[in-house]
């Protein structure tokens, strides 16, 4: 079975500080990379890391084909990819002491997907296929559509959150992807207890996966809640961890692996990502998480 990505690719401008920056202020960084990163890019790179064939559906700009270059030896399928006489979409990343990150997007080439690509690409899809999607690009509404159209399993990483356009396709979609401050968005309300309760009880053919940080990870399948916790590492650098866990998580899923073990990869992918700068440079092959595993 193949994953089609619908998914951002940004060329990511990573700068080491102190402390977020503040209103008025100017600050020195001591550390600067520029790298390939975008939610899709690096869930694209996990998957294939993790053993998935992944196709990836986007677009950039004609001058940094280098990038699909750089995709294709990490072994994402860069066929579905379209070059534009348009910048391709960047991120600024703040990364300070704590590992934590502040990230302004500029889109770019990633809001240039179209009806037809999208309906050409999902034309040549088995009904075993499944469709992964973020809200780094546009016409997600033609990219679900479609895809149910076909019969094919949608997962959605609402990611910006964005709760209209999430609230829309809710009955439409398989598997929800959110962390804890997205879920609670999503409920509304101020609390993870809160917003499992009220997600379950509102979508309960929903399946649900919810990132906790530092408290690891909850599966919700209806009445069925699996949690397991995350492993101790020293992080130092978050940018790429939740990229990582969920293409860790789908292939787990796809290979059929109980949740349990779903969850233990996902999350064992995720510690060792944290361990290390950058974003989809920081993603683990399958054979390290399998060891790190091991050792656990």
């Amino acid at each position: 079975m193949t994953i089609f990505n619908f998914g951002s690719i940004n060329i990511d401008h990573v700068y080491s500080v102190d402390h977020f920056v503040r209103p008025g202020e100017t600050m020195t960084s001591d550390h600067y990379q520029k790298i390939l990163g975008g939610k899709g890019a690096n869930q694209s790179v996990a998957l294939a890391k993790a053993g998935c064939d992944v196709v990836h559906v986007g677009a950039i700009s004609k001058q940094d084909t280098h990038l699909l270059a750089e995709l294709e030896g990490k072994g994402v399928n860069t066929e579905q990819i379209a070059t534009l006489d348009l910048a391709t979409g960047h991120a600024i990343i703040q990364v300070n002491k704590e590992a934590e990150n502040a990230i302004v997007l500029f889109a770019g080439a990633n809001h240039a997907l179209n009806a037809p690509q999208i309906k050409q690409v999902l034309a040549n899809a088995d009904k075993n296929d499944w469709v992964l999607l973020q809200n780094e690009t546009n016409e997600i509404d033609t990219i679900i559509t479609t895809a149910k159209a076909h019969g094919l399993t949608v997962v959605y990483n609402p990611a910006p959150m964005d709760k209209s356009l999430v609230e829309k396709h809710l009955a439409d979609i398989d598997l929800l992807i959110v962390n804890e401050v997205e879920a609670m968005d999503l409920a509304g309300v101020d609390n993870v207890d809160a917003a499992q309760s009220n997600l379950v009880s509102q979508h309960p053919n929903l399946q649900i996966l919810m990132t906790l940080g530092a408290e690891g990870v909850r599966y919700l399948n209806g009445e069925a809640i699996t949690q397991v916790p995350a492993f101790k590492v020293k992080a130092v650098d978050t940018t790429a961890a939740g990229d990582t866990f969920i293409g860790y998580a789908l292939a787990g899923f796809t290979n059929h692996l109980s949740v349990e073990n779903v969850l233990r990869q996902a999350c064992a992918a995720s510690a060792i990502c944290v361990t290390r700068e950058g974003a989809s440079t920081a993603i683990p092959g399958h054979e390290e998480v399998s060891q790190f595993l091991k050792e656990k």
